[in-house]
């Protein structure tokens, strides 16, 4: 499948939101420092005044063909103003094209207009994670031993594995019978993160197979209402394995001070788990890195404590509009989030910027390629494969989103021009069955491309 290497980014020109910044471990301090302090602008402490419920915000008429353009962005233009009316995408529809080398808004539909964008949110939730954490970030999952007592202690790891617990387990064992012990409790610390809670705007039917329970302590990606007790339990089996007994039930405590460490595992990179997260657009990863993320900032490991940073990073670090920006959680599952398509498109266009490369690349490869199995944009979930949209397969990297009443697509590709365009489309509230407003969705895509002229 064809495919956009990462060398092919080499936009230049302006910005219009772009703040001089610095890079690296300082810029990871400097950023850190300034977040750990109280919000000082009343416009980002309080909420918006776009009630949860409402999709409204300041619109914009279509913007139509302007001087300057050359004929394939007027011809995109064009054939955009007319296939944003598509009956399947419903009236309540918002879209933004940008040209990543000039940053020109090239077309924009009601684009502040605030939506509820369903797992484009995911896109917030990664530039922070990466921004405060760093891309090389790795969550550490220990057993400490006190006591008579193995604890398992959770670090954030959302990709802890059971043969990583058999691993641990072993190195534990073997250290228990070096010291002649062959009995041993077992207890579990996921003290890192408060006792879970329902987001803001969460069905409460979301728990536990949307989204688990969101606990410092995971194994396998489990799906059951306490995973740090499951995770002990896997463990404490694998100690029985490795030959030795373990006294009564897995308990939950918190590791004391004096506690030995025996093992421990270190997870991937968070450039790698972000990469995942977005290519399949994992509910699970994104909350557990909204904790991570307030934690680094000496905030609560809390929805509140999350979003807040969010919102710090895109405006302080980035310069990206909060204009009438709501989010309640990381992944996108709350139904009172609004994001305005105009914000996604400025998120997305700093994926263009070979400066922020390093430390956000791995949004931009994780995003799912039209046509790539495996990914939200496969042709398992039915993209990409109609008359309009299948001549884009391989050529436009996107982030999905879908909720009941809430489908969102954006991006970047290629325009017919050559040159690299961002795109973020939203709608609310249609009526169409999903897949046809995939389908309509699609065709947006493929019209920036070209491809569909």
């Amino acid at each position: 499948m064809a495919d956009a290497s990462p060398d092919s980014f080499v936009p230049g020109g302006s910005r219009r939101h772009r703040r001089p910044g610095q890079s690296g471990v300082g810029l990871r301090r400097a950023l850190v420092l300034a977040l750990a302090v109280p919000l000082t602008s009343a416009a980002l402490a309080a909420p918006s005044a776009f009630a949860a419920g409402k999709g409204v915000g300041t619109t914009a008429k279509d913007t139509a063909p302007g001087e300057g353009l050359g004929a394939d962005d007027q011809q995109m233009v064009t054939n955009l103003g007319t296939r944003v009316l598509d009956p399947r995408l419903g009236p309540d529809v918002s879209g933004v094209v940008l040209d990543s080398a000039s940053g020109r808004t090239l077309w924009d539909h009601n684009g502040a207009t605030a939506l509820m964008p369903a797992s484009n949110t995911k896109l917030a939730t990664a530039t922070a994670a990466l921004t405060v954490l760093g891309p090389d970030h790795r969550f550490t999952t220990k057993v400490v031993y006190g006591g008579g007592t193995l604890t398992l202690v959770g670090g954030g790891d959302r990709t802890l594995t059971g043969a990583d617990l058999a691993e641990m387990a072993s190195t534990a064992v073997a250290g228990l019978k070096a010291a002649g012990l062959t009995t041993v409790k077992v207890a579990v610390d996921d003290s890192l993160f408060p006792e879970p809670t329902l987001a803001n705007g969460w069905n409460s039917g979301y728990y536990p197979d949307s989204v688990a329970p969101v606990r410092a302590l995971v194994v396998d990606g489990r799906h059951v209402e306490d995973t740090s007790l499951d995770a002990g339990q896997l463990f404490a089996q694998k100690l029985t394995a490795a030959g030795v007994d373990v006294d009564g039930a897995v308990t939950r405590a918190t590791a004391g001070a004096g506690d030995v460490p025996v093992a421990q595992h270190r997870s991937a990179a968070l450039s790698d788990i972000v990469h995942k997260m977005i290519k399949v657009s994992d509910n699970d990863i994104a909350e557990t890195l909204l904790r991570a993320t307030a934690l680094a900032t000496g905030r609560p490991a809390t929805f509140e404590g999350g979003t807040e940073v969010v919102r710090q990073v895109l405006s302080l670090r980035y310069g990206v509009s909060l204009d009438h920006f709501e989010i309640y959680d990381g992944s996108g599952l709350s139904r009172a989030n609004r994001i305005p398509a105009a914000t996604l498109a400025e998120i997305l266009e700093l994926l263009t910027e070979p400066r922020y490369a390093r430390t956000l690349g791995s949004i931009r490869e994780g995003l799912p390629v039209a046509g790539e199995a495996g990914s939200t944009l496969g042709p398992e979930w039915g993209r990409f494969d109609d008359m309009n949209s299948k001549c884009a397969v391989g050529k436009v990297r996107a982030k999905t989103g879908t909720l009941t009443g809430a489908i969102a697509l954006s991006g970047l590709t290629q325009g017919k021009d050559g040159k690299w365009k961002v795109f973020s489309f939203v709608e609310n509230g249609s009526t169409a069955e999903a897949s046809a407003i995939k389908d309509a969705m699609d065709g947006l895509a493929a019209t920036v491309n070209g491809c569909w002229a």
